[in-house]
């Protein structure tokens, strides 16, 4: 059996994480990876989590399985930081799972066996991983039009034009916020719009939240998501811990079934408990007790909160500073939109080759489509950063 295993394609970030590592150079920077990092260029822990885990330490009494679904403490905590008011809770089925790629993969599945014929929609660029796991399902899948190569932000116009070509019963998976690689998001206008299509032609929308709280706030974040939770038929929404609350090795996510009839809401259930116990079985319990244990208690949630919106305002900062900088270089606003961006990721908008020149130039690592980690920054990097891009004629 082994002699026939293929070698699987190469992974891109890995091997640019390698060639930053084997860099020599102090004024190297890396923009590749997509975790968040302090000033100091660490991933911290958080104030809340460290305190919820001594929480948990002390008073955790058993490492027994808390059922198929994950515990219910950590679901609703989670739907309500994400749907609010928007939805009845009795409306909602969710299961945790390993991260948000889980929430992901186990959505695809679900679709993959409620209707084989359906395609999923997914924006150019989307994240990598989306479309591999669509692949390796045997998903057929069909790219919208999404960032603007002139303006940097979203070709809304073009988006809906390749919208209007779906069939009833095809997915559209969108980002909640912060869109990952582009950083472009839809405005309040466009949202309600895409929504509009969606039930006009009987479409099933998925949503994948992965930074909520990096953009505009927890609030003005879930703003997308909640909008299409209370107006469309049936929803699937794939949450994310890794980044808002800083615990990606702990591997905590969530998949929802949303459903304006709540009659449905334990055939959701039973159905996305059975995908869990089909792929590992329980989900891991760590990250989800954390996440709970913040959430559900007033002094935690806030320091949670506090210490999230100077993480959103720092980045927002940074994309400002690069703005400026690029301005005052070039004599140009057209690096505008770096401060428009939202999230972690903007894409620059330039070519491979450019990429390459600036990593073998100046040390600039980004992956080869231009997207480029804003928390990869400080600000003693930005001006750095701002002359390899003029140097590089971009």
């Amino acid at each position: 059996m082994f002699e026939n295993l293929k070698a699987p394609p190469a992974d891109k970030i890995l091997a640019l994480m390698q060639l930053f590592r084997d860099d020599p150079r102090d004024t190297k920077i890396d923009l590749g990876v997509g975790v968040y990092k302090n000033a100091e260029g660490v991933t911290p822990v958080m104030r809340a989590v460290k305190a919820a885990e001594q929480k948990i330490w002390e008073e955790q009494a058993s490492k027994s399985y808390v059922g198929l679904a994950g515990d219910p403490a950590y679901s609703t905590a989670m739907i309500q930081l994400i749907l609010a008011d928007s939805v009845a809770r009795e409306n909602v089925a969710a299961a945790a799972t390993p991260g948000g790629t889980g929430a992901v993969r186990q959505a695809f599945e679900l679709i993959r066996n409620t209707n084989p014929d359906a395609r999923v929609f997914v924006s150019d660029p989307t994240w990598p991983n989306h479309v591999s796991i669509l692949k390796y399902l045997n998903i057929e899948t069909i790219a919208y039009r999404y960032f603007d190569r002139e303006t940097r932000g979203v070709n809304f116009d073009g988006m809906i034009e390749d919208l209007k070509t779906a069939k009833k019963g095809d997915v559209v998976l969108l980002h909640g916020c912060c869109h990952n690689p582009t950083g472009a998001n839809l405005n309040e206008v466009q949202w309600r719009e895409v929504i509009a299509l969606i039930n006009a032609q009987g479409l099933i929308p998925m949503v994948d939240i992965a930074y909520q709280g990096f953009g505009d706030g927890l609030e003005e974040d879930a703003r997308g998501v909640r909008m299409v939770a209370s107006s469309c038929p049936e929803v699937l929404i794939a949450a994310s811990c890794s980044k808002n609350f800083g615990i990606y090795r702990e591997r905590t996510g969530l998949l929802m079934a949303v459903s304006q009839d709540a009659k449905a809401q334990a055939l959701h259930q039973g159905n996305l408990n059975f995908l869990n116990r089909q792929n590992f079985s329980f989900p891991p319990d760590h990250g989800a007790r954390i996440v709970s244990t913040i959430m559900n208690d007033e002094v935690l949630r806030a320091d949670w909160a506090a210490e999230l919106e100077d993480t959103r305002l720092g980045m927002l900062g940074l994309r400002q500073q690069l703005a400026d900088e690029l301005q005052r270089r070039t004599g140009s606003d057209r690096f505008c939109f770096l401060a428009q961006h939202r999230g972690m990721f903007s894409l620059l908008g330039t070519t491979p080759d450019l990429v390459e020149k600036m990593r073998a130039d100046n040390g600039i690592y980004m992956v080869g489509d231009s997207r480029m980690n804003i928390a990869g920054l400080n600000t003693q990097s930005v001006p750095i950063l701002a002359q390899a891009i003029v140097d590089a004629g971009v």
